[in-house]
C-alpha cells in the first residue's frame, strides 16, 4: 500500500487490519520510503492486492510546477504497476480523482487521467485486475499536511485569519467524509475492472460553508478571491453506480465538520507545531 501516513490511506489501513487483512509492504515518504524507489523492494510472499493512494494532489501547486504531477503521479504510477507485474501481483485500487469529471483540465487532472488509462492498459497487456476509485474533496479528524480545503479553512479560522474563497458566493464542492469514503472504498474493493466515484452525494456552497467554520471557531474572516486558473466552481458527483453495491453516505457535512472541527480545536497547538 502506498499512502498510507495519509488522511484517506491511514484510516483505511486501520479498518483493514481491524477485518484481518495483513499489509506487507508500506511505502509513504512520511515513512521515509518513495514510490520510485519500489523496484528495491524484494518480496518473498504473496500479496493479493496493490492499494495506490500515494500522490501530489494540489492542482494549484502542479499549475506553478507540473514536475509535482509527473514525478509524484505519472511515473510514480508507472512504478507502482510494474512492480505489479513484475511480482504477479494480481489486483490494484488505484486512486483517481472525481476532478478528471470536470471541463477544466490541469497537469493534476492530466496525470490521474494517464494513471486511469495506464491501469487499464495493464489489465488488458497484463491481466492485472484494477478498481479505479474517484474521491471528492476528503476530509475529517486528522493532522491533514496535504491541507485540503477544510483543513485550511478551520485551521485559518482558529488562527483569526481569512478564509479564503477563490470564486463567488456561488462556488459549490462534494465534500465526502473519511469514514464513508472507507466505506465506499470497502465494497468497491470487491469488484474488478470497474470506475467508481465516491462522495457523500450533496452539493456544498463554499461560502456556506466558511460561515459555519467562522460560527464554530468564533473567529476568522471570509474574503474572496477571482477564481485560480483551471479549477471548477461547481462540483457535485453522481454516486448512482457505488450505490448500487450498498453505500449509503452517513456523515454529511453539518455534522462532519463539527467532528473535524472539535478535533482540530483540541489538537490545535500539536498540529500546529507539524505545519511550517
Amino acid at each position: 500500500m502506498t499512502g498510507h501516513e495519509g488522511l484517506i490511506g491511514s484510516f483505511l489501513l486501520k479498518r483493514l487490519k481491524q477485518r484481518g487483512d495483513r499489509p506487507i509492504l508500506l511505502v509513504d515518504k512520511r515513512s521515509g520510503n518513495s514510490i520510485n524507489e519500489l523496484d528495491k523492494f524484494e518480496i518473498k510472499e504473496k500479496i493479493d492486492l496493490f492499494i495506490h493512494f500515494g500522490a501530489f494532489c494540489k492542482i494549484n501547486k502542479t499549475i506553478e510546477n507540473p514536475d509535482l504531477a509527473f514525478e509524484d503521479n505519472v511515473l510514480a504510477t508507472y512504478k507502482v504497476l510494474e512492480f505489479c507485474r513484475k511480482n504477479k501481483i494480481p489486483k490494484i485500487i488505484f486512486t483517481s480523482s472525481s476532478r478528471v469529471l470536470e471541463p477544466e483540465k490541469n497537469p493534476y487532472t492530466a496525470s490521474k487521467i494517464y494513471g486511469e488509462e495506464l491501469v487499464k492498459a495493464y489489465s488488458q497487456c497484463y491481466n492485472i485486475e484494477y478498481v479505479i476509485i474517484r474521491p471528492s474533496t476528503v476530509y475529517g479528524p486528522f493532522n491533514d499536511l496535504t491541507s485540503r480545503l477544510i483543513d485550511i479553512f478551520i485551521l485559518n479560522a482558529l488562527k483569526g485569519g481569512e478564509i479564503k474563497i477563490y470564486g463567488d458566493e456561488n462556488k459549490t464542492l462534494d465534500f465526502t467524509y473519511v469514514d464513508d469514503f472507507v466505506d465506499g472504498i470497502l465494497l468497491a474493493m470487491n469488484t474488478k475492472n470497474e470506475e467508481f466515484d465516491i462522495s457523500a452525494g450533496e452539493m456544498v456552497n463554499i461560502s456556506k460553508l466558511a460561515d459555519m467554520i467562522i460560527t464554530l471557531a468564533g473567529n476568522g474572516v471570509k474574503k474572496f478571491y477571482p477564481p485560480e486558473i483551471a479549477q471548477p466552481q461547481e462540483v457535485e458527483l453522481d454516486i448512482t453506480k457505488i450505490k448500487k453495491l450498498g453505500y449509503v453516505p452517513k456523515v454529511f457535512i453539518e455534522d462532519g465538520l463539527k467532528k473535524t472541527f472539535k478535533w482540530y480545536k483540541e489538537n490545535f497547538e500539536e498540529i500546529l507545531k507539524t505545519r511550517k
